[in-house]
């Protein structure tokens, strides 16, 4: 394949935009390329400037269940742009869209719209502060929740610690709230509250993880989260993001059947377009300004466009009865198929999967269930075999941390093809 319009794009975004990307992951820095730079999107294939073609395997990073472009939602923000693309006013769409993710995710029975999904975490966490009336939170290492600067923090040398800044233009005192515990040990959530449990607000946690690679959790480990928080006072916030109808009409919290207090969501919501939300206990989100003192904002919130294409992206999963049953059979062969190329090219690796998400991982562990078992991987590895896939025809994500998404659009001959593109990978690793 050649590349040299991404490349010549490349180096013109460069002068204007930091890094020539505007979300660090896509500058394909850890793949040690140039980015492919795309010029349209239908279905399961994307096109970039040279007129290569690959089948998708990254869905805008999860939402694009029906695959990109799909007539419908296509149709729908159509329709809402005649009237106009911003309002800055209440309209019908917000309410319509409150009314079908109220019907739809168990936990949520009042739901406040924002732009992104890092505006709703920022907004969840807030939210608990004002109704707890304390200042910590727990978070997990090797879990993303947008770039909020109490969540772009790292833990120190003990599964009990404060937090310490990851990025500069983040204060200490800001860490300091930050309470850092490890994914699937439950242990290292009940030593912060054992110390801490009377200043701890929420614990928050991608309940599958997405951002070290797809890393699932242990039945046990969500239900003691569930009981810990309840036990201490504090409320309990499933980060949705991603898995919010991607794995279940009802998003993990159905597949899983906990019920956090807050759930944010995002991505899905939108159809594609910016957006996010965050929900729960009605008693919970009336503490949101107008009705209570916990104040958030934003003129685009709602924005009229966004509402209209995540109805139908909605209506359309509402209306799918073998949506996920579906993109269950996809995503278990595609598994099945990878685990025997492993075999077959003698590589050392672990597939982990929830749903129609999964990553693979080039690593000697014989599991990953949390960030220091992901990050055994081996990430040279990954980046050749990014390569090679690429070159096959298949777009993957530019990071060995994060997650490869089958779609209900995803046919099974493109599952033959992907299949067969690994072992190639694989082979020539």
């Amino acid at each position: 394949m050649e590349f040299n319009n991404s490349i010549l794009a490349f180096e013109r975004a460069q002068k204007s935009i930091p890094g020539g990307v505007n979300s660090p992951v896509r500058a394909f820095k850890s793949v040690g390329l140039n980015p492919v730079f795309v010029k349209k999107a239908k279905g399961t294939t994307i096109t970039d400037l040279d007129g290569n073609q690959y089948i998708d395997c990254l869905a805008s990073w999860g939402p694009m269940l029906f695959g990109h472009a799909h007539e419908r939602i296509l149709q729908a923000i159509s329709e809402a742009a005649v009237n106009g693309t911003s309002f800055g006013a209440p309209s019908q769409y917000e309410t319509e869209m409150a009314e079908l993710i109220i019907k739809m995710v168990p936990s949520i029975e009042m739901v406040r719209m924002v732009s992104s999904g890092t505006e709703a975490t920022m907004s969840a966490i807030r939210l608990a502060r004002g109704y707890t009336g304390r200042e910590a939170f727990v978070k997990f290492a090797g879990n993303y929740h947008g770039h909020g600067d109490s969540f772009l923090i790292k833990a120190g040398s003990g599964a009990m610690t404060l937090g310490i800044p990851n990025s500069p233009g983040i204060t200490k005192g800001t860490a300091k709230d930050t309470l850092m515990a490890e994914y699937n040990n439950l242990p290292s959530v009940e030593a912060l509250f054992l110390e801490r449990g009377s200043e701890i607000a929420a614990v928050i946690l991608e309940p599958v993880a997405g951002n070290m690679g797809v890393v699932v959790p242990t039945k046990e480990f969500l239900q003691g989260l569930r009981d810990l928080t309840t036990k201490y006072g504090a409320l309990l916030i499933f980060d949705e993001v991603i898995t919010g109808f991607r794995l279940a009409r009802g998003g993990a919290q159905e597949y899983f059947g906990i019920l956090p207090d807050l759930t944010t969501l995002g991505k899905i919501i939108g159809g594609g377009l910016p957006v996010g939300a965050y929900g729960g206990r009605k008693e919970i989100m009336e503490m949101m300004a107008p009705v209570g003192p916990v104040y958030q904002a934003g003129t685009l919130s709602g924005n009229p466009l966004a509402m209209a294409a995540g109805i139908a992206m909605l209506t359309m999963i509402d209306e799918t009865k073998d949506l996920y049953s579906a993109m269950e059979r996809k995503a278990a062969r595609l598994e099945k198929g990878i685990l025997e190329n492993l075999k077959i090219a003698g590589i050392k690796g672990v597939v982990n999967r929830v749903g129609s998400m999964m990553t693979l991982f080039f690593t000697e562990s014989p599991k990953v269930t949390n960030l220091d078992e992901a990050m055994t991987s081996d990430t040279e590895r990954y980046a050749s075999y990014f390569k090679q896939s690429l070159e096959s025809g298949i777009y993957l994500a530019p990071s060995q941390f994060e997650c490869l998404f089958v779609s209900y659009a995803h046919t099974d001959e493109e599952i033959d093809r992907m299949i067969d593109a690994n072992l190639q990978a694989l082979i020539k690793l």
